[in-house]
């Protein structure tokens, strides 16, 4: 009578563990694979303009992302910005950035920055231009 020897050889734990990990490498690279296909190619980087990168400019000197949000990332003292073009329009953006603050008690209030003109447009450029990055319908809300 033979004795089987009993648990794992060094062969087998060998075995098991080359095995598992091309497996789990061919399972990674085929979900990058089928999560590229399903990511838009489009891009809005074409429509960058001088205005735009000025607005940004503008943006991170006045730190903005101190109390708002912008496509997710920021504060959430203030609302989300991400789509304020869109649901505000370019009007509202500069006169409410004018008009701040409205010294109302009780009221969060936005500095006033004392921004020229020029220095509004470039900065609605920018929330123009952010507002249309392709994020999958995020957030499901349009209001932020």
């Amino acid at each position: 009578m033979s004795q089987v020897a009993s648990g794992f050889t060094k062969q087998m734990a060998r075995n098991m563990f080359y095995g598992g990990s091309v497996f789990f490498a061919l399972l990674f690279a085929a979900i990058v694979f089928d999560s590229e296909q399903k990511i838009p190619l489009r891009s809005n980087a074409q429509a960058i303009t001088p205005a735009v990168v000025a607005g940004k400019k503008i943006w991170e000197t006045r730190n903005c992302i101190g109390c708002h949000t912008l496509l997710g990332e920021g504060a959430y003292f203030a609302p989300e910005l991400g789509n304020v073009y869109k649901r505000r329009g370019p009007d509202f953006i500069k006169g409410w950035i004018k008009s701040m603050p409205t010294n109302i008690p009780g009221r969060r209030q936005m500095p006033q920055f004392n921004l020229s003109d020029q220095q509004l447009d470039d900065l609605v450029e920018f929330l123009k231009w952010t507002s249309n990055v392709n994020t999958e319908k995020w957030p499901p809300n349009i209001e932020g």
